[in-house]
């Protein structure tokens, strides 16, 4: 894969960094997306280290003006976008019944979960149209396959991740271009290693078959084989790695 170009959201930290280090291991040019420059910084520093290229550039995906200076900046810098993984997401509150999850979550996790995915795809799509094809892999969830109490509004984004990709796909496979969704199950990454994560961590562990955790370099398996060339019949699918949990 040397010299094509893959870009990034959500690469500051957990299964974001994960699929940019993995990208860039398998000699991609990579462009690193995150709101946070601190962890912009530090996945740059470790792909370098370990032999890579790539660029960071600074992108809240919840604002499509910032969204559109990442794509427009990454053509800028390696000319061309062959793969993107729309990584950028949040959790929000947890623990709250639907009625008691407050407007402003509500708006928070729909507007950068959802509508930054949207945003996303809406300066990818023309961009890759324009160059002859490319793949989009969007992070959606196992909370975006089956029901999630207690995160009624992740879990509206996430569903609403699947259908979006599912309508692209049909829209574009024609044109050249193929948009996936992959589902993680509970992977180890910051946000789950919180002490207020931890008993909730402890029994999605004994719940789920295999026993143990995902490593966000799963995740970027995955995405790596929807964006390569063993994957071209592959669109519209959202494909859940989660260690067999949603197969109960």
């Amino acid at each position: 894969m040397a010299g094509k170009v893959a870009f990034v959201t959500g690469a500051g930290s957990g299964i974001g960094r994960g699929t940019a280090e993995l990208f860039a291991s398998r000699g991609y040019l990579v462009a690193l997306v995150d709101i946070t420059e601190a962890g912009l910084r530090e996945t740059e520093a470790m792909i370098r280290d370990a032999g890579g290229d790539c660029a960071s550039f600074t992108c809240n995906v919840a604002d499509d003006a910032s969204v559109k200076a990442a794509v427009t900046s990454a053509v800028a810098r390696f000319g061309r976008i062959d793969a993107a993984f729309n990584a950028a997401g949040i959790s929000g509150e947890a623990g709250k019944m639907t009625a008691d999850c407050s407007i402003d979550n509500w708006h928070k996790v729909i507007g950068i979960d959802l509508t930054g995915v949207w945003h996303c795809m809406r300066h990818l799509i023309p961009q890759m149209l324009g160059q002859g094809g490319g793949a989009i892999v969007n992070c959606a969830s196992t909370a975006g396959v089956r029901g999630a109490a207690f995160c009624g509004a992740y879990s509206a984004a996430k569903h609403g991740v699947v259908g979006l990709t599912k309508a692209a796909a049909l829209e574009y496979a024609s044109q050249g271009l193929r948009i996936n969704a992959v589902c993680p199950g509970m992977i180890m990454t910051p946000k789950t290693q919180t002490g207020a994560m931890k008993e909730v961590i402890d029994q999605l562990v004994l719940d789920t078959p295999l026993g143990r955790l995902g490593q966000p370099e799963e995740i970027g398996a995955a995405v790596l084989w929807l964006c390569g060339e063993d994957a071209t019949f592959v669109h519209g699918q959202a494909i859940v790695v989660d260690g067999a949990i949603t197969s109960r």
